[in-house]
């Protein structure tokens, strides 16, 4: 398609590799499915369009068990180094083998509920200790669900933003480690090491598509930016100039790159911010992401909440006979977007959106709120997960891929 790609040394492919081995060798890891959702395409006259459902990650219900829990590995293991001179293992630190060092060790992050149950999993996984804030919205099924692992939670009385501060300066007072999501002046190291365990995600993609056409068009949704960063970052490193366009999608009440994008710099939207995407919640884009996506994404868009429910039930049960799926409410973002431009004839010209597309979509969360997700579908999500038991239409994760 002619367009350059931006390159970022927290993205190198030696870091690349070792995300990848290392994350492959945890225990109960295997690659999400990629979902093709061939009778919408056929409906909406695209090629195809490609679902990477991370319901199923880890256990813990959304990719971000992909990030918090590696950055959690790679700080205690960067620690027990300086200490020691000894760079252990994961599985050594899952054995306790340094547990006179990790037991003393506290990280600390701030979340909307799925980054901070991964760096609970991965500080119970990895034997230290962690504290979690929450934001005062953050529902009460999100706070237990990090709790669960043995995480120490602290509500804030502010939105996610200031709850990120106030985890930042209690941190400092208290020789806690941060491990966030989100980067700052002086603070990128860490949320690199975060992204970097994102791209495992893309790098599954690769190996199911195999000699399925690469996709032409990527939508991926937007909170801080991590996740379409380390996408873009990825695809860019593997294929260059040939790279899909990259269409990074926000809710329309927590649209900070959306924003900064019509300012041409990095700005933070006016207020709180304020979405049922729960895992998008946020009105500042990490400053490592935007230097990214500023130039890299080729269009930025909003959408509402309104269209929210709509797309979960259409992937739960959909009217033009697709696999059922569980979609939480950050999960369909993009989806929502590809929708709005497809019914959008203008929009859908200039994004050349026909039938020679095929387009990949961003499956983040399954029911991660699993009182809000019945709400909101009209349906328990096990009833959604039995019926997909006897759906088959599913990109084989083998060498051999093909749709069904």
């Amino acid at each position: 398609m002619g367009r350059g790609c931006i390159d970022a040394s927290e993205f190198s492919s030696t870091l690349l590799e070792a995300a990848r081995k290392e994350i492959s060798s945890w225990p109960n890891y295997r690659p999400t499915p990629l979902i093709s959702l061939s009778r919408l395409a056929n409906a909406k006259r695209v090629g195809a369009i490609l679902y990477k459902d991370e319901g199923s990650r880890f256990g813990l219900g959304s990719f971000k068990a992909l990030g918090g829990a590696y950055a959690v590995y790679r700080v205690l293991q960067a620690g027990i180094l300086e200490r020691t001179g000894m760079s252990p293992s994961s599985e050594e630190l899952r054995q306790g083998r340094f547990c006179n060092i990790t037991e003393t060790v506290t990280v600390a992050t701030a979340t909307d509920g799925n980054h901070g149950r991964s760096v609970a999993w991965g500080a119970n996984l990895f034997h230290c200790h962690c504290v979690v804030y929450v934001p005062r919205t953050c529902s009460l099924n999100r706070e237990l669900a990090i709790a669960r692992y043995g995480a120490q939670i602290i509500r804030s009385s502010f939105g996610y933003d200031e709850t990120v501060r106030q985890c930042l300066a209690d941190a400092k007072d208290r020789g806690w480690l941060v491990v966030s999501d989100t980067s700052w002046e002086g603070y990128e190291k860490i949320p690199a090491v975060v992204m970097q365990g994102y791209t495992v995600m893309a790098s599954e993609i690769v190996d199911q598509l195999a000699l399925l056409k690469r996709p032409t068009h990527v939508f991926v949704q937007v909170g801080v930016g991590g996740l379409a960063a380390a996408v873009y970052a990825y695809f860019c490193h593997l294929w260059r100039t040939r790279r899909p366009r990259f269409i990074v999608v926000e809710p329309s009440g927590a649209a900070g790159l959306f924003e900064s994008a019509l300012a041409g710099k990095r700005v933070s939207m006016d207020g709180e911010a304020h979405t049922i995407m729960a895992g998008l919640e946020s009105n500042e884009v990490s400053p490592l992401a935007w230097n990214l996506l500023v130039d890299g994404a080729d269009f930025f868009m909003t959408i509402p909440d309104s269209v929210v429910p709509d797309c979960m039930r259409l992937l739960a049960s959909s009217p033009y006979g697709d696999p059922p799926i569980v979609a939480g409410e950050s999960a369909v973002a993009g989806l929502a977007g590809l929708l709005y431009l497809l019914d959008n004839p203008e929009l859908r010209t200039k994004l050349e959106l026909d039938s020679t597309s095929s387009i990949l979509l961003f499956g983040t969360e399954a029911d991660t709120d699993p009182d809000l997700y019945s709400q909101l579908v009209g349906m328990p999500a096990d009833q959604v997960r039995r019926r997909a038991e006897f759906t088959k239409h599913r990109i084989s994760d083998s060498s051999s891929a093909s749709i069904s």
